[in-house]
């Protein structure tokens, strides 16, 4: 007879969930560390969207779950800002939630999913008839769920008035014996155990800090030029979407400090759907300071290719490794990925020390220099020592990458994986 191997847990078949799994935002970055981990452990992941960049033969895209589908935009519009919903709305809303719910149960069946993992769609109400439609899936079918909460509606000032608290309090999160919750910081885990009675496990942000970051190559060698710098230029990356939270005027009103027309400014990504109002105020307040600034959204793509000018593109990675300094002054983060992207490419980085970072991170030991909202003399020649002390910049971000390892490597996220899937009910 043969023996099995009763230390190996059995393979699942996962099925994540989200609004969109494309592009580089927060959601559909973790999901794929998390879907690579498991593969590691042999489980299998499927993918349902609205809109997706993952393999088509194992996706399951229904163009309708997207938050910007028309029908979903129709029904924002008329619930956020508002007290009072009519009776259209509410059925409106009931509507598509059906419809989403009948694409669910064809999602799983067609798959054989044994777990499910919601990114974010029981969280924030971007699309509240998908969190409905899960909400009532979940009870009807009782599946095993991991519901990994990435940014709360409370977190948002858009949602804070509203005509739908009563779908809110139903469905995010939805509250079952089947789910476990996971958050991605201690103050997240605080406010959901306050304000809905519900346990969860912290699982931070991660990064593959097992495997080493690739050198650059002959083909990233003329970086810095094709962006419109010279090679002895200091390149100081804001590896950052354009929006006012990131807080992008401190990071020009440090370059300007240093005092030094060798430090150049580069943004990597562009002001996206939040309007255009915040990049013409830095490109202004570059101008007054004297900064050389860089917004290279156009020349940074998923994968390295020519774009319709013929001109070469880079990668996000293509920059970090590239750059000298990287500045992440943000005043609020979920978690903080530029954090730990800068810790993996070994780049020093200056960080404004933001609630989450106060909270989770900085008890850990990292070697930064950090602003309380302000630039001041003492920052400034701490970072002027990491620019020209490469004994000390080595050092320094030797440090940040061991301790990063240890506790936002892919090893600790295994384990946490593992505990959470032997946790759930119905497995067998």
């Amino acid at each position: 007879m043969a023996k099995h191997d009763l230390t190996s847990p059995p393979h699942h078949r996962i099925g994540f969930i989200s609004t969109r799994f494309a592009g580089h935002d927060g959601v559909s970055l973790e999901s794929a560390k998390w879907a690579e981990v498991l593969w590691e452990d042999r489980h299998t992941s499927f993918w349902y969207a609205g809109l997706m960049d993952r393999d088509p033969g194992v996706s399951w895209c229904v163009p309708e779950a997207h938050f910007a589908h028309s029908e979903n935009e129709w029904i924002n519009q008329r619930i956020w800002g508002r007290t009072h919903r009519s009776r259209l709305v509410t059925q409106r809303i009931h509507a598509l939630a059906a419809y989403l719910k009948t694409t669910l149960y064809e999602f799983v069946e067609r798959f054989g999913i044994e777990i499910l993992i919601p990114q974010n769609v029981l969280t924030i109400p971007m699309h509240l008839p998908l969190g409905v439609a899960l909400t009532e899936f979940l009870a009807e079918t009782q599946i095993p769920t991991i519901a990994h909460h990435h940014d709360f509606y409370w977190e948002r000032d858009r949602f804070a008035i509203n005509a739908v608290t009563d779908f809110l309090d139903m469905a995010f999160p939805h509250r079952g014996q089947n789910i476990r919750h996971v958050v991605i910081n201690q103050q997240a885990q605080e406010q959901l155990s306050l304000r809905k009675g519900v346990s969860s496990t912290l699982v931070p942000n991660v990064f593959e800090f097992e495997k080493d970051p690739p050198p650059p190559d002959d083909y990233c060698k003329d970086f810095k030029t094709a962006i419109g710098l010279e090679d002895d230029d200091l390149l100081i990356l804001q590896p950052t979407r354009i929006v006012p939270r990131k807080g992008i005027e401190n990071a020009i009103r440090l370059v300007g400090r240093l005092n030094n027309p060798k430090c150049k400014l580069v943004i990597t990504h562009e002001a996206g759907d939040e309007g255009m109002e915040y990049q013409h105020l830095l490109e202004e307040l570059a101008r007054e300071e004297g900064v050389g600034l860089r917004i290279i959204s156009d020349r940074i793509t998923d994968v390295r290719q020519t774009d319709q000018e013929g001109r070469k593109t880079y990668t996000l990675w293509d920059a970090y490794a590239h750059a000298d300094l990287v500045t992440y002054l943000s005043t609020y983060e979920g978690f903080g990925n530029a954090l730990l992207e800068a810790f993996y490419f070994r780049v020093p980085v200056v960080i404004n020390r933001y609630s989450i970072f106060i909270q989770d991170i900085e008890p850990k030991g990292f070697l930064l220099p950090m602003m309380d909202g302000f630039v001041t003399t003492k920052l400034l020649d701490q970072i002027q020592r990491l620019l020209d002390d490469q004994d000390f910049r080595q050092k320094t971000v030797h440090s940040n990458y061991h301790l990063a390892r240890q506790y936002y490597g892919y090893a600790p996220l295994r384990r946490n994986l593992q505990t959470l899937i032997g946790s759930l009910p119905g497995l067998h």
